[in-house]
């Protein structure tokens, strides 16, 4: 796995490569500044790209601003980006583009490595990463949606972790219930957001997404 990273703070960014290097991950370059992250992945060809949300120059969204320029030019790159706190807007605006390969996560999360590191090797593969608390606050923002008052508990629940970008057997193991039973509460979630089969999209994208649009439109 070949990986560029931005980041302005230089303790973090080499702390980070230091990191991963140490796992036995190829960081073939480190960058400070949006334009010199995307310099680095033209140069480079990487397979992830893990960026800062808040960079120079003025410390916004430069780095979100930046992933979505690294996949308008690159589609297959994995994009892992790292914030400070919660910003669900910055992770709506990353996910409606195409959800493949792309994960949103804490700064905080990096210390937790096993966590961090199982999040990095899922976007790697082409799958969603979005953090626990992002998830959180996303239902804390979105209950008002009729749509979303039609889910039990236990399907919320479910949905929490489909939107963290777990997959039935993991979501089964977190819950301590069966395959056959997470298999179910899906379905059931599909059919209550009006998620038809007959529709063209991932229904399992489809859902977290609506949480994250009705998250943005409320924020």
């Amino acid at each position: 796995m070949r990986i560029v990273i931005a980041e302005d703070d230089p303790l973090l960014r080499e702390g980070l490569a230091l990191l991963l290097r140490a796992e036995g991950l190829d960081v073939v370059a480190t960058a400070g500044t949006p334009d010199g992250i995307l310099d680095a992945i033209d140069a480079h060809k990487p397979d992830v790209a893990i960026l800062d949300v808040r960079m120079p120059p003025t410390h916004t969204d430069e780095g979100v601003r930046a992933a979505v320029e690294a996949r308008r030019r690159r589609p297959d790159l994995a994009v892992l980006v790292l914030s400070a706190y919660v910003e669900q807007s910055f992770a709506t605006d990353l996910l409606t583009g195409g959800v493949n390969g792309l994960g949103y996560l804490l700064k905080e999360r990096v210390g937790r490595v096993e966590e961090f590191l199982d999040a990095l090797h899922r976007v790697a593969s082409g799958g969603t990463a979005i953090d626990p608390e992002v998830v959180a606050q996303l239902f804390t923002r979105s209950h008002q949606d009729t749509r979303l008052e039609r889910l039990s508990p236990r399907e919320r629940d479910v949905l929490a972790l489909m939107a963290e970008g777990l997959g039935n057997g993991a979501i089964a193991q977190r819950l301590v219930v069966t395959d056959g039973a997470v298999h179910k509460h899906i379905r059931s979630i599909f059919a209550k957001l009006d998620l038809s089969p007959a529709d063209q999209v991932d229904r399992r994208v489809a859902a977290v997404l609506r949480y994250l649009e009705d998250a943005r439109r409320r924020a």
